[in-house]
């Protein structure tokens, strides 16, 4: 599995990460497939204000209202355009999914949602020069896998 992060994108998380300072933030992964097993990354929400320093749970209602917008957006195009997943930030923490991070995942794709596979993507950009990343690939009755990212310029 492949993960594509162009240069804006990861401009516009590290602001975002930037503001957000010691507090864990994220949200949505909105992607295209290139290929079967390839994505590319094309938008993202950010829900900055429900994060702690230590944990992060995505308000529903907000990533909703992004959905909505992407997919009008998009046209309703939804075999070119959709959900890839979900992200958030690990600031000066290992960017290694936490315990609850993969439980979080695995329910999304064992659970009732008919999510047949999704990706988690752990950030960290402490500094405005850093930007790492590391992201596990999570499918219905499969161990998690690693996730290739490839930083497009």
């Amino acid at each position: 599995m492949q993960l594509e992060l162009s240069r804006s994108l990861r401009d516009r998380m590290k602001s975002a990460l930037a503001r957000a300072a010691d507090r864990e933030i994220g949200g949505i992964l909105m992607a295209r497939q290139i290929r079967p097993g390839a994505f590319e990354v094309v938008d993202f929400s950010v829900d900055e204000t429900s994060g702690e320093r230590a944990h992060f749970v995505r308000d529903h209602a907000y990533h909703n209202e992004f959905l909505d917008a992407f997919f009008e957006k998009t046209g309703r195009d939804y075999e070119t355009y959709n959900y890839i997943g979900e992200w958030h930030s690990h600031p000066r923490l290992p960017i290694m999914p936490s315990i609850t991070d993969l439980e979080s995942m695995e329910d999304l794709v064992n659970g009732e949602r008919e999510i047949p596979f999704a990706v988690l993507l752990v950030v960290r950009s402490d500094f405005p020069s850093e930007f790492t990343a590391m992201s596990t690939f999570h499918q219905r009755g499969a161990a998690p896998e690693p996730v290739q990212i490839i930083a497009e310029s």
